[in-house]
């Protein structure tokens, strides 16, 4: 009967203490699960160690270490795809800041600059602005691995010049 108590109680300070959990911000939850990795990674060190399995785990590293060492060259060959992927998800995680930059593009240019992000001379005829226009965009084209910002600014560009 007691268990049975025990077991209940600790049901419900776990079910409440996940409810307050749940209420903090991303920021904190993400240093709560951070500092909670770090506590089980030495608390698996320390029972390894305690156990005397400590040796197993030198082992796994040192055929991981090996292993990164036979993978090295075939890291190196596909670096840029990496630092693109790498980028990819950086970006991903900062949609804040992109979304401050979109506001910024949207924003008011000059015909000068617009000019200038087209890469044509002044007083360019319609027929050129749009021609510079499809090539810029075919380049910078977000489904085409391009950014947000520089297609808002291309197609601003063209908007602001051909008075669209």
């Amino acid at each position: 009967m007691i268990r049975i108590i025990v077991l209940l109680l600790l049901g419900a300070i776990i079910y409440f203490s996940f409810k307050a959990f749940l209420r903090k911000s991303p920021e904190v939850i993400a240093q709560y699960m951070r500092t909670a990795a770090l506590l089980l990674l030495g608390g698996v060190f320390i029972f390894l160690g305690v156990t005397g399995h400590l040796n197993g785990l030198f082992a796994l590293l040192g055929v991981l270490l090996a292993f990164m060492l036979r993978l090295m060259p075939l890291l190196l060959n596909h670096a840029p795809t990496l630092h693109k992927l790498w980028e990819k998800f950086s970006n991903g995680k900062t949609k804040s800041s992109s979304n401050q930059q979109n506001t910024n593009a949207t924003g008011n240019m000059s015909k000068a600059e617009a000019y200038e992000v087209l890469g044509l001379k002044p007083n360019a005829s319609e027929d050129e602005i749009i021609t510079a226009h499809r090539k810029l965009i075919q380049k910078n084209h977000p489904d085409r691995g391009g950014s947000d910002y520089l297609a808002t600014k291309i197609n601003l560009a063209k908007k602001i010049l051909l008075n669209k």
